[in-house]
């Protein structure tokens, strides 16, 4: 949503509303936590979580701004390629992530880790450099995996979520060609497993999240929300 939001907010919002969403991740949330929060309110949008670095500089002020913006959980977005090439970079990324749960519980706040394709692609012993993070883990920092980039780092993505089990909380879905560089599709167009990831993983929130798309992005996410209340239903798809 980022270019809709940055020509449009107000406008963005309310189709969000109007499209049957009840809540949304934002990111940046340090940005204008306040005025956000202004405009989410009326509209009876909810915060689930946010996307923050905090292994960054501004790590209290993602923290500050989530608790602003009313949610419990605040999602680390990213850690970098080399962090998880071998053993030691995913060691040394589970301490700092370990470290940061620490912080964010201060603010009365839980921390997750969302993954890109890079995490399953690596292999540490074996294993996907995704499981061997979660292994490291506190048991208070959960997971938000990403299916669609799981799926195109060659994991079997209904597999890797009941390995994975009860660490996550959280399922960014979204669709599309699972390539690196290919646009994304509306929920239910494109080759991820979308139902079977969902039925593995029945506890879990599920955020529609589109990087870039085939399409226009605000029609896509109508048509997501569509399939997804339909395949909830249990119609024929």
């Amino acid at each position: 949503m980022r270019e809709p939001l940055a020509a449009d907010r107000p406008g963005t919002l309310r189709r969000l509303a109007d499209a049957g969403y009840r809540a949304v991740e934002p990111f940046d949330t340090h940005v204008d936590p306040h005025g956000l929060r202004a405009a989410l309110d009326p509209l009876g949008l909810a915060v689930c979580a946010t996307h923050g670095d905090v292994l960054g500089p501004d790590r209290d002020a993602v923290l500050a701004g989530a608790a602003v913006l009313g949610t419990d959980t605040v999602i680390q977005p990213m850690a970098p390629p080399q962090r998880f090439a071998d053993r030691a970079g995913v060691e040394a990324t589970a301490r700092d992530l370990n470290a940061a749960a620490t912080r964010a519980a201060d603010h009365g706040l839980r921390l997750g880790y969302h993954n890109h394709h890079w995490e399953l692609a690596s292999r540490i012993g074996g294993r996907p450099a995704l499981e061997v993070l979660a292994d490291l883990l506190a048991p208070e920092v959960l997971l938000e995996v990403d299916i669609y980039w799981a799926a195109t780092g060659g994991a079997d993505v209904p597999e890797l979520l009941r390995r994975l089990g009860d660490r996550v909380r959280y399922l960014h879905v979204k669709d599309g060609p699972a390539t690196e560089a290919g646009p994304m599709t509306a929920v239910g167009a494109g080759v991820v497993p979308v139902a079977a990831a969902l039925a593995a993983a029945p506890a879990a929130r599920r955020i529609v999240e589109l990087d870039r798309c085939a399409t226009d992005v605000l029609d896509a996410i109508e048509e997501s929300h569509r399939y997804l209340t339909a395949l909830e239903q249990g119609a024929p798809r």
